[in-house]
């Protein structure tokens, strides 16, 4: 990708104990001074350092407004179900696009729940979570602890469960067709190759934490009894008529989303060796943004775009993120990234960085 990179190797190479001592010196002047040629963050006023995590806790939870997303959501999600169960082409298709919206946002729920920062109460944002699972097909005791995980080694890229997938390493000529084809024509092979073997994937979790197992099996098993008794009462082509276009627009829109925050930047790399992981704030020169329009990210999202600023202070609310006042290296334009992103071979972009492309 198109770059003006001066400092991300340097800052992507030192290890953790260098990057807590540089601190003392100033976040900023230690950190990457990656700038994409296409950032939007040049009108934002530029603070000497980052907040400190003792400077924001004013940003807690809001339950009024983690009710009125969640009612707007919930209110969204039935009336899309309702025209896409009419028989007129046009609500059924403006059903699905609308629905596809607030899968993104039930996806974003689910995120925010593991975290326990959308609701105030820990009870809540489990139950929420629950609800949101089943929008996304990922068992909700399955996300928390790897994506807990994930906050935890970013930076790491073979330490991170998340990510663990995408060391370089030499590919086939079917597999770089395979990834090259789906990702040229906006099949949303990575969401879907995500959702499975990181949380459907019990035998690889079990490996990963050793407790919670029975949990994360019952959790996945009442997930899946659900998905069984609704084709059958409803039947599998009425739901997939309601749910089946919905769900494969989420799910593209997704992918370059989800790739966008920590694809193509140069990582560590442990190879099994004693490392420590990053600390929140020194997680952002392995980490991306993409600037959506305001009304989008705030409404839809909750600045789940944010990215760099959610890993830098993650007990902070997403609807709040934006109220830090702090710019970040590494943002991007949406359409810009995606454009310049798309234009790369997946094999490359997936097993690559930007400092080799």
């Amino acid at each position: 990708l198109s770059l003006a990179d001066t400092d991300a190797g340097a800052a992507a190479s030192v290890n953790a104990a260098t990057m807590n001592a540089a601190h003392d010196a100033g976040l900023r002047s230690a950190m990457c001074s990656v700038r994409w040629a296409f950032e939007d963050n040049r009108s934002r006023p530029m603070p000497a350092a980052a907040p400190k995590p003792s400077e924001l806790t004013h940003l807690r939870p809001r339950n009024t407004r983690a009710v009125l997303h969640l009612l707007g959501c919930v209110s969204g999600t039935a009336s899309s179900l309702y025209l896409s169960s009419q028989p007129s082409l046009w609500a059924w298709l403006a059903g699905q696009v609308v629905l596809a919206v607030f899968l993104v946002q039930w996806f974003v729920f689910l995120h925010e729940c593991g975290h326990g920062v959308l609701f105030r109460s820990k009870r809540v944002n489990t139950l929420v979570g629950h609800l949101a699972s089943l929008f996304c097909g990922i068992p909700y005791h399955c996300w928390t602890p790897i994506h807990g995980m994930h906050h935890k080694w970013t930076g790491w890229q073979d330490r991170d469960p998340t990510t663990a997938g995408l060391v370089p390493r030499p590919l086939g000529r079917a597999e770089k067709l395979v990834l090259d084809v789906c990702w040229r024509f906006w099949i949303p092979l990575f969401t879907l190759v995500y959702r499975v073997t990181n949380f459907w994937n019990l035998p690889r979790l079990q490996q990963l934490f050793a407790r919670g197992a029975t949990t994360r099996l019952v959790n996945a098993a009442l997930l899946l009894l659900i998905y069984g008794a609704t084709i059958w009462s409803v039947g599998f082509g009425q739901l997939f008529r309601l749910f089946g276009l919905a769900v494969l627009l989420s799910m593209i829109f997704l992918d370059p989303l989800m790739l966008s925050q920590h694809t193509h930047i140069p990582m560590q790399v442990s190879d099994g060796g004693e490392v420590a992981p990053f600390a929140a704030r020194d997680q952002l020169p392995f980490t991306r943004s993409l600037r959506f329009p305001r009304w989008f990210s705030t409404a839809v999202l909750l600045h789940f775009d944010a990215h760099e600023l959610h890993h830098m202070y993650p007990q902070v609310p997403g609807y709040d993120l934006r109220r830090i006042d702090f710019a970040t290296d590494n943002e991007a334009v949406w359409w810009r990234w995606i454009w310049m992103a798309r234009r790369l071979p997946a094999h490359v972009f997936l097993f690559s960085n930007r400092t080799q492309s």
